[in-house]
């Protein structure tokens, strides 16, 4: 069992939209998961939800604008800010400025690791299928 996961032996994701940079796997905890996003100017994830996933998010460098709820309602953020998404809400984050932002994001799983998703790579799985994305293309060496 580890207990102390090294950032700089993370495993690369490029999504076309951003990079994740997956840092502990939810197969390797009980309710959560971590990584590290990167979004390049005028960069966002698309608008999406996790109706099994709370997520928080600590602002680490950059800005950016988060656009969350039904209503898209927008808040300014920047290093040192910390986010809240609860389950089940639409959000997005746009990289603003001409720097990369850069969060640490911890996936918590109320009702547990999600069982129709137990790993991380299971998960990208889905959101390549889901968005038309080549999984081959998404994973780096």
């Amino acid at each position: 069992m580890e207990y102390v996961f090294d950032t700089n032996k993370s495993k690369r994701y490029r999504f076309p939209t951003h990079i994740n940079d997956l840092v502990m796997d939810r197969s390797q905890a009980t309710s959560s998961e971590v990584f590290i996003v990167e979004l390049a100017p005028g960069e966002a994830p698309p608008l999406h939800q996790h109706h099994d996933t709370e997520q928080i998010f600590y602002v680490m460098e950059g800005a950016g604008r988060l656009e969350i709820g039904a209503e898209l309602k927008p808040f300014e953020v920047a290093a040192g800010d910390l986010v809240r998404i609860p389950p089940s809400t639409l959000h997005r984050i746009h990289c603003l400025g001409q720097t990369t932002l850069r969060y640490l994001a911890v996936d918590c799983f109320p009702g547990g690791r999600p069982t129709a998703e137990p790993t991380w790579e299971s998960h990208v799985t889905t959101v390549c299928q889901e968005q038309g994305w080549d999984i081959d293309t998404v994973r780096t060496p």
